[in-house]
């Protein structure tokens, strides 16, 4: 990101930037609010595609702010996109997995470019603060770079296998992984670059066509990942863009039998509703869906106190608490809970809360009103039930009044109390004390989600977390965010239980196998 390229920008590295991306950061906006209000095409078959309908797209942070018109597609349009994604299978899987990508890696080039415009997008969209937003950005691209990297490393999938042992004949055998044709990608609002962007890069390199669906409250940055993908030369039809209403638009293409694979990243309710109907088919079809969290973050009495607080509280709050990996729950062993929960609620109170493109602030609005209700919900059991430390409101006033705005919250309640297992999705977390670590991994795991978790303690202390923990990513002694913070090739990013359907973690070793299915080729020749 600068000038001598000796920054790297990820959510480990975000809280340092060079002054250059605030520079960079702040003409990109004045560009991008330049251009609001415009009408914004679905994409199908390589063309710019219209509906009849239209939905306004506008900022949680002042709804007066109107983004752009975007287009209401219905099941005329699910099947416009299914078919144009059918058609450009039979090329696009017989291309060379070499050429396939070098247009991928053309894609990522084209969004390195644009990340500014990309991530100023995101940040008005979104609501998320202008690092968190460069960072949705960069991780796109470096998850693309990251799929095409695997490709290579593996060879395209193709490995010698055994020779059978025949007499007079030569017997080999190859294994080849294959796509499986048209992939539906069906993303959520709170990451929606690299939760589209990143399914949608291992779908094409393994050469499956797809069919981008983001959620309505997000279909700008999408928009913007084709037109990376459209000025890359990837081949019409072989991506598609459509926006519209899940109810509709989406269920249809859930429910069509011409979608082969699925990537859904969301809720838990909605994730288990997409597994059943796809499950209705004429066969078992792959479906990659990854579920919520309620991620606990364990505090041993022999942590590093300062480096605990400042991790719990940017996990806890990054993103107004709306990341399937916030940091939720808070354990903590009972000699420092005095010593810590202070600690907290002085970083709590200390954070800038407000307009997400404003360099100072670090929390902006939750997504929707909807959100903004079940905030206000939650507080009222919690203060009904346990306690308020710090928050515990929604903002009104001023520059706040036309905005989704709440305040990050600490609370405490008893164990027994739902929303020590229920996924909240706003900034509230729960703290508690407990008499020991078993005690505080018994509480940890006893949830039906297993995605991320994190420990401050001693190094012997950590052997036990990483051994004991049930979940997909494990942090420990991490300053940069207790729970949160994955990036592709260092932290693959997936859950266990409720959290995920396939074991395999995003930005890992083991992803993109996940996007193919396995042919062996056998050829027998007289020697």
């Amino acid at each position: 990101m600068s000038p001598d390229n000796s920054f790297k920008l990820t959510y480990s590295t975000m809280f340092n930037p060079p002054e250059e991306l605030h520079t960079r950061f702040d003409t990109a906006l004045a560009k991008v609010k330049a251009s609001l209000g415009k009408e914004h095409a679905m994409f199908i078959n390589g063309k710019d595609h219209f509906a009849n309908e239209k939905f306004e797209d506008r900022s949680p942070s002042n709804t007066d702010l109107l983004l752009g018109v975007f287009q209401k597609g219905g099941v005329q349009d699910a099947h416009a996109a299914l078919d144009a994604a059918r058609k450009a299978f039979p090329r696009w899987s017989r291309m060379k997995w070499q050429d396939r990508v070098a247009l991928v890696r053309k894609a990522a080039a084209i969004m390195d470019e644009r990340t500014f415009e990309m991530g100023a997008v995101v940040a008005l969209e979104v609501g998320k603060n202008r690092m968190e937003s460069l960072g949705d950005v960069a991780e796109t691209a470096d998850l693309f770079r990251y799929a095409c990297d695997r490709m290579e490393a593996n060879n395209g999938f193709i490995t010698e296998m055994g020779r059978d042992p025949l007499v007079g004949y030569t017997s080999t055998n190859t294994s080849v992984l294959r796509p499986h044709g048209v992939w539906l990608v069906i993303s959520p609002f709170n990451f929606p670059a690299a939760l589209t962007g990143g399914p949608t890069a291992s779908a094409l390199v393994t050469g499956n066509t797809v069919v981008m669906k983001p959620a309505t409250d997000t279909p700008w940055t999408a928009r913007l990942i084709a037109e990376c993908l459209r000025d890359a030369g990837v081949p019409e039809g072989v991506f598609n863009f459509v926006s519209g209403p899940g109810s509709t638009l989406g269920q249809a293409l859930i429910e069509s039998p011409e979608v082969n694979g699925i990537t859904f990243t969301g809720s838990f309710d909605v994730g288990m509703k997409i597994f059943r109907d796809f499950g209705s088919g004429r066969w078992v079809r792959p479906a990659i869906l990854e579920l919520g969290g309620k991620n606990p973050t364990i505090v041993s009495r022999h942590a590093d106190l300062e480096i605990a607080a400042v991790g719990i509280i940017r996990s806890a709050f990054g993103l107004q608490g709306q990341k399937c990996s916030a940091g939720s729950r808070v354990l903590i062993e009972a000699p420092v809970y005095d010593k810590l929960v202070p600690r907290l609620i002085e970083l709590t109170q200390k954070m800038a809360i407000g307009d997400p493109t404003s360099r100072a602030v670090a929390l902006g609005p939750v997504i929707n009103k909807s959100s903004y209700n079940d905030y206000q919900g939650f507080v009222g059991e919690l203060i009904e039930s346990g306690k308020i430390l710090t928050g515990g409101k929604v903002l009104t006033d001023g520059d706040y009044a036309k905005g989704f705005f709440c305040a990050p919250t600490l609370a405490e309640a008893p164990f027994s109390h739902r929303l020590w297992k229920h996924e909240m999705f706003v900034p509230i977390t729960t703290v508690g004390k407990v008499d020991n670590l078993d005690q505080a991994m018994k509480i940890a795991n006893d949830v039906e989600y297993g995605l991320t978790a994190g420990f401050y303690g001693s190094e012997e202390e950590v052997a036990w977390f990483f051994d004991n923990i049930e979940c997909g990513v494990a942090y420990a002694n991490r300053p940069q965010g207790a729970t949160t913070g994955a990036w592709p090739g260092f932290q693959p990013f997936g859950g266990w239980k409720g959290s995920g359907s396939s074991g395999k973690n995003a930005g890992g070793v083991h992803y993109l196998q996940l996007y193919m299915r396995e042919q062996i080729h056998t050829h027998v020749q007289k020697a």
